[in-house]
């Protein structure tokens, strides 16, 4: 959308553009070739988020879903036994990449509410038998985007983190919405990543930065994801434009998350129409609705359009709204006049 575009599109919180003093820091940013390690502004950032993390080393890369199956790769060998839940990003949206790229085994678990505990992982962990798969990564997601933004309880997580290296088991953490969290929960950042091996953060997500991740850990892990970064064609050369926008991004756009979690529950209590539900806590800056009947997301989706807000299906009888850097509390005002409206689902 431009920004003369009347719509109000919360379809996620990637949708924003960068600022004009986003472009500035970007317009301005010192370069070098970063395949050879020369770009101080990637290297910054690196370092950067590496200690906000509290991790040896990062690595900046193209997305998170590249960020993500390098931490997969780095830390399992082809037949490995990878354990996530079953509405996870590493499984659902990231086109088959487990399989394909690192040759591993998905045991995805289905819970009520995104949330997994170390019972449910234990179960489901492979004996060691030459006929199963070896149990070797657990992967979380905190926040949680198909439970609707979820905050992991940080004691369980710092629970999953003892028992599975207990087990001889490595950690990752999908943290693309980790900011989040951080902001929502008052825990540091590396609080949060503290009982993971490796975490990646998004930095297009929430934080209006154009494209970005990095993926932290320990030095070692992080060397071996950079020579699989570049089999992946991920290595860039003067990438510190885009670096730089990051950079920005952490020292003016993190604190001002808040803003976007109070206007997700501002859509959530202003909901009033009969046949339309949030049944999740809105933790933070997502909010899923249900249709009742569950029959109506594609009429509400287009109903809304109709009214200049842009959503997303997110299932059968769901719709996602996103508030972001781009929402205020008007464009909050005119979603809900949108969905309230709605004429609903007959049967």
């Amino acid at each position: 959308m431009s920004s003369s575009d009347p719509r109000v599109d919360m379809r996620s919180d990637t949708v924003t553009r960068p600022s004009a003093a986003m472009r500035e820091a970007m317009l301005t940013a010192a370069v070098g070739d970063d395949v050879f390690g020369d770009d101080p502004t990637v290297n910054h950032l690196q370092e950067e988020v590496a200690a906000r993390l509290g991790k040896e080393a990062a690595l900046y890369v193209p997305s998170g879903t590249m960020s993500n199956q390098l931490a997969l790769k780095a830390q399992t060998v082809p037949g490995d036994q990878v354990v996530l839940e079953d509405g996870a990003h590493i499984y659902r949206y990231e086109g088959g990449a487990p399989g394909v790229l690192s040759g591993v085994q998905l045991t995805c678990i289905v819970t009520p509410d995104g949330l997994l505990d170390w019972p449910r992982i234990a179960a489901v962990l492979n004996p060691d038998n030459v006929h199963c798969a070896p149990p070797a990564l657990v992967c979380l997601e905190n926040t949680h985007n198909r439970a609707g933004g979820r905050i992991l309880p940080q004691a369980e997580v710092v629970r999953i983190g003892e028992q599975a290296h207990e087990q001889g088991l490595l950690m990752h953490l999908d943290g693309a919405r980790l900011w989040h969290a951080h902001v929502a929960s008052g825990l540091s950042l590396a609080e949060l990543a503290a009982p993971c091996d490796s975490v990646s953060v998004c930095f297009s997500k929430g934080l209006g930065a154009p494209v970005g991740s990095v993926l932290v850990g320990s030095r070692a892990m992080i060397a071996r994801a950079c020579r699989f970064r570049k089999m992946l064609g991920g290595g860039m050369r003067q990438v510190g434009i885009l670096a730089a926008a990051c950079l920005y991004a952490l020292d003016h756009n993190l604190a001002r998350l808040r803003e976007d979690h109070v206007h997700a529950r501002l859509l959530a209590e202003g909901l009033s129409h009969a046949q339309l539900a949030v049944n999740h806590p809105v933790d933070t800056n997502i909010v899923i609705i249900d249709t009742i009947p569950a029959s109506g997301d594609t009429s509400l989706l287009a109903h809304l359009e109709s009214q200049g807000i842009l959503a997303v299906g997110f299932g059968p009888g769901r719709v996602r709204l996103v508030p972001n850097l781009d929402t205020d509390r008007a464009a909050v005002n005119r979603a809900l006049s949108a969905l309230n409206s709605w004429p609903g689902v007959t049967n």
